[in-house]
């Protein structure tokens, strides 16, 4: 969300980092000091040069020398301490934003229906390290670059003069490459998340591309891509490297003609020799900033990115409020003219479907492939992105509620079922605090219990990466179990049969048949006519409308009437 202060809005993540103010002024004053200690050196040599030289006074010298080293100290420490305030700062905005940007990174996943987000936290990890890195340290610094012109100027006018000329050349040069590096780096990246994307999904789907051969035919699209990914970092990689070039010729002609007119100056009486090497060292310290931002403008353009797109993503996945407690759901779901669509398709999905579930009934959705049964379920769990109406749990919306306190009264089995890296309990009990009780007990509802304890170390027993060990019916039943850990009071099945055998579709109905007992709603969306005898009532899609509904006895009576008539379509069709 935005906020307006005046007539600025500022975003969620401005206002974060304008929550170390504090911690950027320590490190201005310690880079005000650090710079100011700069002169140190350039003093020094006046001294030595103009005074310690013709006294030959050793103990002017020795005094000198300790002063000077003093000053060292204290800028070196300077130097340090704004670098370790800034780290600090770096630490605890990771802290601060990680967990929210975690949880906004999961709700976009799930809004944009399957693109990928995990890229969120690298963009963190690139504002943070910008913070702590040089760019910032030249931004600070920058500042101070009038001080040491003006101290040029007092040693000798040509050479302040000279120095503004060098500085105006690299300003200009920096100008040319944020205009000419900006829009190359970014199809660059661009061009390599997108290999990136296209590399992980086949390698996803390894177990299918291998047997039927498709490795080698799907090799040439990705070398397609990398020829393309390579193209796009070489010319910005090319860009970059010719801008770094001009800026080299820059510095070493600034240095070699500030000691050339240093020189001239000298020859003609109007300069001392100290001054000279003095107003050098001064003219290449007030060029510094510049030369550094020169130098790092391709990480600050990569961290300006990163930055808009965490301020996007924080803004499109606002955070839900934390203080907000509600007590227990019951389980009454009421959908009131819910019309569900998709990005890229005109026609939408479901078209205003009401309905009303009640506590202690099971609830059968039937239909064609096609015919919007999973949008369905996905709206009744609340991960619909794109849908008008409202879907109403106890009366509240459901988009209402904190997924976090929302999360253990809910139970869902989608089509696609991944289990994750860790044991089989950790996996029933959505990797929560384990009780051992309710698991077993889910377990057990599930038909799995027995199943488990063959297993090598039992509940124990590691899964692996999206449970390869297990057999597709034997991860629908875990997937199953996790549905019912806790026995939610709602419970939306998707397909929850379509891997079992009979013994494990026993099971199912067995589950089914304790949920309702327990006072859950339960729903199950399904294309085999097997677990009809469990329900209460009846719901038939068809086409995104909600063709039939109402108990079971009635609806099937009423589809068995419909295949009788010609034209009309059969029961075992919209199942």
């Amino acid at each position: 969300m935005m906020k307006t202060t005046g007539f600025f809005a500022r975003s969620e993540l401005t206002r974060a980092l304008s929550a170390f103010r504090r911690e950027f002024m320590v490190v201005a004053v310690f880079s005000a000091v650090a710079n100011v200690l700069l002169l140190a050196p350039t003093l020094y040599m006046l001294q030595v040069f103009d005074r310690v030289m013709v006294s030959q006074s050793e103990l002017t010298l020795l005094v000198m020398s300790l002063i000077t080293l003093f000053f060292y100290v204290i800028g070196a420490f300077s130097e340090w301490m704004r670098s370790r305030v800034l780290v600090r700062a770096g630490m605890r905005m990771d802290g601060m934003l990680s967990t929210r940007v975690f949880n906004a990174s999961f709700e976009s996943n799930l809004r944009l229906l399957g693109t990928h987000s995990s890229k969120a936290f690298n963009d963190l990890i690139q504002v943070r390290q910008f913070l702590t890195g040089n760019g910032v340290f030249a931004l600070f610094d920058a500042p101070w670059a009038p001080v040491y012109l003006a101290v040029v100027f007092f040693l000798h006018p040509l050479l302040g003069f000279l120095a503004i000329l060098f500085a105006l050349l690299q300003v200009a040069l920096v100008w040319f490459g944020h205009s000419k590096t900006v829009a190359p780096a970014e199809r660059a990246q661009q061009a390599v998340s997108q290999e990136q994307q296209y590399l992980q999904s086949k390698l996803r789907n390894v177990e299918v591309m291998e047997p039927m051969g498709m490795v080698p035919n799907l090799l040439t699209r990705w070398k397609q891509e990398h020829a393309r990914t390579l193209q796009a970092q070489g010319v910005s990689q090319d860009v970059s490297h010719r801008i770094t070039a001009y800026s080299k010729f820059l510095r070493y002609s600034q240095q070699s003609l500030a000691l050339g007119a240093g020189a001239l100056l000298v020859i003609d009486g109007q300069l001392s020799p100290g001054a000279m090497i003095a107003a050098n060292i001064l003219m290449t310290r007030t060029l510094a900033p510049i030369d550094l931002l020169a130098q790092t403008w391709r990480g600050m353009i990569t961290a300006r990115s990163a930055f808009r797109r965490l301020e996007v993503l924080l803004e499109q996945n606002p955070e839900r409020d934390p203080a907000l407690q509600r007590v227990a759901p019951q389980g009454v779901l009421r959908l009131a003219n819910v019309v569900a669509g998709a990005a890229g398709r005109n026609e939408p999905i479901l078209k205003n479907v009401s309905l009303q579930l009640q506590p202690g009934t099971v609830t059968v959705v039937l239909g064609p492939s096609g015919s919007g049964k999973s949008t369905l379920a996905r709206c009744m769990m609340g991960i619909w992105p794109q849908y008008s109406g409202e879907v109403l749990l106890d009366e509240r919306p459901i988009f209402g509620w904190s997924r976090h306190e929302l999360g253990p009264y809910l139970g869902y089995l989608p089509q696609d079922i991944e289990m994750f890296e860790g044991t089989i309990a950790e996996n029933i009990a959505r990797f929560g605090e384990i009780d051992s009780k309710k698991v077993i007990a889910a377990a057990t509802d599930a038909g799995l219990h027995d199943m488990i304890l063959r297993f090598p170390k039992g509940y124990d027993t590691q899964m692996g990466e999206a449970g390869h060990m297990l057999s597709g019916g034997q991860r629908q039943r875990i997937g199953l179990a996790r549905a019912l850990y806790g026995r939610p009071c709602l419970v939306v099945l998707d397909e929850p049969n379509a891997n079992l055998d009979d013994v494990g579709e026993a099971a199912l109905v067995r589950a089914v048949q304790i949920l309702k007992d327990k006072g859950s709603t339960v729903v199950l969306v399904t294309h085999r006519s097997g677990i009809v005898a469990a329900a209460d009532q009846l719901l038939v899609m068809k086409d995104g409308v909600l063709h039939r509904q109402g108990p079971r006895d009635e609806v099937l009576a009423a589809l068995r009437g419909a295949a009788s008539q010609p034209g009309l379509t059969p029961p075992q069709a919209v199942a």
